[in-house]
């Protein structure tokens, strides 16, 4: 029968650290002590590593395998810690009264903590491995919620990429001529080349209505913004940026299909009714000497809904 298996129960009262109880299981303390250590400071290097796949968007398998193993070394350490260098029992106190005397939960409290943190305190190397690998851990555990926030905006907002001379293209890329709309038509557009860019989907795209074959003017100031009865309205809803594409011919308003926010399209879309807060920017267009329709300039203000910048 081994040592450990032959141990009775003692007292805690009185307990010194020499005591053969408070030991360590392990038969080689130093070279658990080794193990354990190796053990962190692999942890420590793959939690780093997951951290700098995650920033760079590495392959997701490269990013499972470096988190899934710096969590692996540093749980083995601290398990392998609690197995083999931590006291082992079993303690009992035997009691001969239920409640004990202030002398006796004194001794209690003292014991304890001479029996655990003598143990820690020999072992300032693994603490403080322990405390790196966990505390590079929380650092790298916030790359998800930041990196997930996406870039700084910046000035992002505040244009589109619409520019002078832009020519407006459909969703295939071909450019929209001025006798391809019949009075009455509506078709989305965008600044050429951007059709199908991630940007150009999300704030270039633009709704182009043909309500006559005259020019004609929205508001004051925008005399030469609808050549031959050509308006063209950012698609962004200022409520929410939903897509206003529906078109009603008979009343002359876009409409929001998501909150029926309705635009008059004849003054400047402003809104007549749902929770929009103000019209749809307009595009300024000419038609250029072949034919095709163009902006004259990029929307002369932010486009879709309000944000903490916006004025």
């Amino acid at each position: 029968m081994s040592d450990h298996e032959q141990r009775t129960p003692v007292e805690l009262k009185g307990l010194a650290a020499n005591d053969p109880h408070l030991l360590p299981a392990s038969k080689n303390p130093k070279q658990a002590e080794r193990v354990i250590a190796v053990c962190f400071v692999l942890g420590i290097i793959f939690v780093a590593a997951f951290g700098a796949c995650f920033w760079i968007n590495a392959q997701p398998w490269k990013i499972g395998a470096t988190l899934g193993a710096g969590l692996s070394f540093l749980g083995i350490g601290l398990v392998a810690w609690g197995k083999y260098l931590m006291p082992q029992g079993p303690f009992v106190e035997e009691r001969h009264q239920l409640a004990n005397s202030q002398d006796d939960r004194d001794a209690f409290a003292a014991a304890i903590v001479q029996r655990g943190g003598d143990v820690v305190k020999r072992r300032k190397l693994l603490g403080g491995l322990l405390g790196a690998g966990l505390g590079i851990f929380g650092v790298v555990a916030m790359f998800p919620l930041l990196r997930s926030l996406g870039p700084l905006p910046k000035k992002t907002l505040d244009s589109t990429d619409w520019r002078k001379g832009t020519y407006a293209v459909d969703i295939t890329g071909r450019r929209v001529r001025v006798g391809d709309l019949a009075v009455g038509s509506i078709v989305t557009v965008y600044p050429e080349g951007t059709q199908n860019t991630d940007r150009g989907q999300a704030v270039d795209q633009t709704v182009l209505i043909r309500i006559s074959n005259e020019n004609f003017t929205t508001l004051k100031g925008r005399e030469s913004w609808g050549p031959q009865g050509y308006l063209a309205y950012s698609k962004l809803c200022t409520h929410l940026g939903c897509p206003v594409g529906l078109y009603e011919q008979e009343l002359q308003v876009l409409v929001c299909p998501c909150h029926q926010s309705t635009f008059n399209v004849l003054n400047g879309a402003v809104p007549e009714f749902g929770p929009a807060p103000r019209p749809l920017p307009q595009l300024p267009l000419y038609i250029d000497a072949s034919g095709y329709i163009r902006a004259q300039a990029d929307y002369d203000q932010p486009v879709g809904p309000g944000f903490w910048e916006r004025s």
